[in-house]
């Protein structure tokens, strides 16, 4: 074959294939993600409901993290998010009673990720009580009125409904991201952190469209 000819020729097989590599692939029920047996009601009005259900203690949800934090800042208006701590062994329950109590005292956003890196990088062992209050003491927030929050019944109640909710949406692991009271799907499912923001970007236009024709 002419040189020039198989130049051209192997230049549009280049084209073609960055054009199918590049093409946007559907996301598929059973791989990408799941759907709830029974649609669980929300809290987000007329905005379409995020949830992340997370432990402090995975590195899943450590790694995730970032990329959640990344995509807050260019949400779609049409959705609102929140944190949900996620129960299934006892050893779960004082990272969400640190995630209640910090909320409860308006701490939240300043120490969630502290509480990462403490325990991923720092290999802080939170779980201990005294080494969870010292912790706190060090990050400039009052010792005892933590404490109280931490072991006050509201937090408890929290922590009640935390259980629950993670028996409710049929949890299997965490990092998992409920979409809409209806789509589940998690950082395993998708692949990369990366991967599992394109499928929540993903389902959260399927439910806007389901919204739309309803």
């Amino acid at each position: 074959m002419n040189p020039m000819r198989l130049f051209v020729a192997l230049l549009l097989i280049g084209i073609s294939l960055a054009g199918i590599s590049g093409a946007r692939a559907e996301i598929v029920e059973g791989r990408d993600y799941t759907v709830l047996p029974h649609p669980r009601p929300t809290d987000s009005g007329k905005n379409i409901e995020v949830l992340e259900f997370f432990w402090y203690g995975c590195p899943h949800c450590y790694d995730l993290h970032p990329h959640i934090k990344s995509w807050l800042k260019t949400m779609p208006k049409d959705v609102s998010f929140r944190y949900v701590p996620a129960i299934f062994r006892s050893n779960w329950v004082p990272g969400a009673k640190v995630f209640y109590a910090l909320e409860a005292l308006a701490e939240r956003d300043k120490l969630h990720d502290k509480v990462y890196d403490a325990i991923h990088l720092d290999k802080i062992d939170l779980t201990k009580d005294e080494v969870l209050f010292d912790w706190i003491a060090k990050q400039g927030i009052d010792r005892q009125k933590f404490i109280d929050a931490y072991n006050s019944f509201s937090v408890q109640n929290q922590v009640s409904r935390s259980t629950q909710m993670s028996k409710d949406y049929h949890l299997s692991g965490v990092p998992a991201l409920v979409v809409d009271g209806k789509y589940v799907t998690s950082g395993k499912m998708g692949g990369t952190p990366h991967d599992t923001i394109k499928v929540l970007g993903e389902l959260i236009e399927k439910a806007r469209k389901e919204r739309a024709a309803k």
